[in-house]
């Protein structure tokens, strides 16, 4: 298989040093191993501060300022070599239109990393970016509409559906997991996302109100990051439906995830915007029921996938019959599906031949 080269031109606003990056941003190794895994050769060129070169899994990584010396971008890919290269993120339109100076001939394909459509005043420098761009990858190929109507997108540039990433969390049988995450509930909901407008806890919390009458053993545990909405949530939490059986863990460690997935039942997310939804993904592979949005992502992580249900975003009501039709299958049965969703899609594996098979379709054109 043909050299490939993957470059993220996003600098780590923390500063972290090249091997603490790699632990913190595992989509960095796990797209290059991915590839690899599929027969790619695979090589990255990581945006830092710092210079350095690292190898893990047999795969070269390249840290250095890609982002604002172009100087040093070119001799390093004069030294690589590459055959294709594989940018992660839409909007690095200056970056991207100095590589294509840097290697002519070769086909580019950028990678969707939530990147919204640019103001009007951007069109032009968006329109000659990605138009040196061969082919583009969304989770979802419906994701690449609001850039279609903008005229962003030339009519000939290749659109391809890929995950965003994969994850190696396993399914663990539930009993050993809960002794271990000390959660509750029949059944046990778990949220993993930000408590913001996008995620949209309230309405979660809403659908959970209206689920309780029907489901009167159910516990809903949020874990979060950033949460902009924490006094509201708390102040629904007040209501009688709610009190004593929604819990705030805050911030948790990755490797704890794993662990409160595997003893969960369901994950519930309100999310009216994901460029791929990597919560999602770590249930599916925890073998999780998942009652997520019917938004384009999700759709296409979940397939139609028996042991998820999709709800439209804002409405509580379809919340609350998603998790009690969730509720009602057996949990042997829910999560073996979810996991077999996780296997045939989502998986390294999936990924990987999905990336390759990307990458071959563009160096045939």
């Amino acid at each position: 298989m043909a050299r490939i080269v993957q470059i993220s031109f996003h600098r780590d606003p923390q500063g972290r040093a090249p091997a603490q990056l790699l632990q913190d941003w595992p989509t960095v190794p796990q797209l290059a191993e991915a590839a690899a895994g599929a027969g790619a050769d695979v090589l990255v060129v990581q945006a830092c501060a710092a210079v350095e070169q690292l190898w893990q899994g047999g795969i070269g990584y390249h840290f250095l300022p890609c982002d604002s010396e172009p100087e040093r971008l070119a001799k390093l890919l004069d030294r690589l070599r590459p055959e294709l290269v594989h940018v992660q993120g839409l909007g690095f339109v200056q970056q991207v239109s100095t590589l294509a100076s840097l290697v002519p001939g070769r086909p580019i394909v950028l990678q969707d990393r939530a990147d919204a459509p640019p103001r009007p005043w951007r069109w032009p420098a968006w329109r000659r970016a990605l138009k040196s761009a061969r082919g583009l990858m969304f989770c979802a190929r419906e994701q690449a509409l609001p850039f279609r109507r903008r005229g962003l997108i030339a009519a000939d540039t290749r659109i391809y559906e890929v995950p965003g990433s994969s994850c190696a969390f396993e399914t663990r049988g539930p009993a050993a997991a809960r002794a271990d995450a000390l959660l509750a509930g029949e059944p046990c909901l778990l949220w993993v996302a930000h408590l913001d407008r996008n995620k949209d806890p309230l309405t979660v919390l809403d659908g959970v109100a209206l689920a309780v009458p029907r489901l009167p053993g159910l516990q809903l545990w949020l874990c979060y990051g950033r949460s902009p909405l924490h006094d509201a949530v708390r102040e629904r939490m007040r209501d009688p439906l709610l009190a004593g059986r929604v819990h705030l863990l805050g911030a948790q460690p990755h490797a704890r995830i794993e662990t409160l997935m595997a003893s969960a039942d369901i994950l519930v997310q309100g999310s009216h915007r994901e460029a791929t939804g990597y919560s999602v993904i770590e249930a599916l592979a925890c073998g999780l029921g998942v009652a997520v949005t019917d938004i384009p992502s999700f759709r296409a992580l979940t397939g139609g996938c028996e042991a998820a249900r999709l709800w439209p975003a804002g409405d509580a009501s379809r919340l609350a019959n998603a998790l009690v039709e969730l509720a009602a299958l057996p949990a042997t049965q829910r999560r073996a599906l979810a996991r077999a969703r996780f296997d045939s899609h989502c998986s390294v594996e999936a990924l990987g031949r999905r990336l390759v098979a990307a990458y071959e379709d563009l160096l045939a054109i």
